[in-house]
């Protein structure tokens, strides 16, 4: 069997490591050809050292010479550094696959290349289609390109779609645990700090994104990403706050019939589904124990209390440039948060002012968001009277 050539964008991330640890799984079917990280040169080195992939890329390039010193000994692993190095690598010829597992709007750039290219796109990073979901979409069909979910939660509805042809679906329903903060009052919320934010419950990830589960923005943004994915309106798109983590999301069918995906909350099962979809194949780990996962718990959100759920929901009814503005007063508001420069409720208040103030369109292509982008970042830190301490 041929090697399956794959691309990670964000090898050093959560899932890029885990992707890592699949491929290592099932050396007999997959092979790196390049591995990509924003900052983190020195584990970038150290995965190439174990991968030996053709091509590094550093997106900062000011680590581009700690990065190629430390990989001088490698000749044949190429070196190469900023935003576009990573828009180039995934159009390299051999490359089957790429494993979108960068962070935020930083991602979108290079998966429009990657689809261009014609490369299976295996989406972890949801901002892509949060940003620009319909350009996106009408790429991926324009080049026949497949776009295939790695978020556990639209991976579980993948599945359970998986052999139901064109039967209507009535609803999707996302679970969510609820983050670490989902008893709390609006009153304590108000003084939860970073380090309370980033103990999640029930799953490791990276900081940006369980800042995000403590405000249910990141559930938000994955409606929005299933609106896209699986072409279901909002408004039959349904949220569950599910604590044990254990159903990662279900399908109700115009029949009544609900199919849902269960497991342990273990990344790698998405990442590989992705990746050998449609065979299963073997993946060591922890497995299931239904004797054990007894009080499973659903409860409606509430949207008062996490108002970035809410705001998610709202930018979807208006379209347009709407989700490409609360994507980027998002990434403002929780890098302000974890560096302790503004409150955990201040989050929600700079994006939905940010909504108000900044410019919308109602239809928009690339260019649009771009602009949409750089204006909502700029509105969102002066609202957070914030200077040089968040990245533009």
């Amino acid at each position: 069997m041929e090697k399956q050539q794959i691309c990670i964008l964000g090898s050093t991330g959560s899932i890029g490591t885990q992707a890592l640890d699949v491929i290592a799984q099932h050396g007999d079917r997959y092979e790196v050809y390049a591995l990509t990280g924003n900052s983190r040169w020195q584990q970038l080195a150290q995965q190439a050292r174990r991968f030996s992939p053709a091509a590094v890329v550093i997106a900062d390039d000011t680590y581009y010479n700690n990065l190629r010193e430390a990989l001088a000994d490698l000749p044949d692993i190429k070196v190469y550094a900023g935003s576009k190095a990573l828009d180039e690598i995934v159009e390299a010829a051999p490359i089957d696959m790429v494993l979108t597992a960068m962070v935020g709007y930083a991602g979108l750039s290079p998966t429009i290349h990657a689809i261009r290219a014609r490369k299976k796109i295996c989406l972890a990073n949801k901002e892509t289609l949060v940003v620009a979901g319909e350009l996106i979409c009408s790429l991926a069909q324009q080049h026949r390109v497949p776009i295939l979910p790695v978020d556990s939660e639209h991976s579980a509805i993948f599945q359970s779609l998986v052999g139901e042809g064109d039967n209507e679906v009535e609803k999707l329903l996302l679970t969510c645990s609820g983050g670490p903060f989902r008893n709390f009052s609006q009153q304590q919320l108000k003084t939860v700090t970073a380090a309370d934010a980033l103990r999640h419950p029930t799953w490791q990830m990276g900081a940006k994104i369980t800042i995000d589960s403590a405000t249910l923005m990141n559930k938000g943004f994955e409606v929005i990403e299933a609106r896209w994915l699986f072409g279901v309106p909002a408004e039959k798109i349904q949220v569950l706050v599910h604590p044990q983590s254990i159903v990662h999301s279900a399908v109700q069918f115009c029949d009544g019939s609900v199919k849902a995906q269960l497991g342990v909350p273990d990344m790698r099962l998405p990442i590989q589904y992705a990746f050998s979809f449609p065979e299963r194949l073997h993946l060591d780990g922890d497995r299931l124990d239904l004797f054990r996962a007894h009080d499973l718990e659903f409860i409606e959100p509430d949207m008062q209390k996490f108002r970035c759920l809410q705001m998610a929901y709202e930018s979807l009814r208006q379209g347009g440039n709407m989700p490409c503005i609360v994507n980027a007063a998002n990434e403002v508001a929780n890098e302000a948060f974890r560096k302790g420069l503004c409150s955990f409720t201040e989050i929600a208040d700079s994006i939905e002012k940010t909504m108000l103030k900044a410019t919308f369109s109602a239809t928009a292509d690339y260019d649009t968001y771009v602009a949409s982008d750089a204006e909502a970042r700029r509105v969102a830190a002066e609202l957070l009277h914030l200077d040089n301490n968040i990245k533009q």
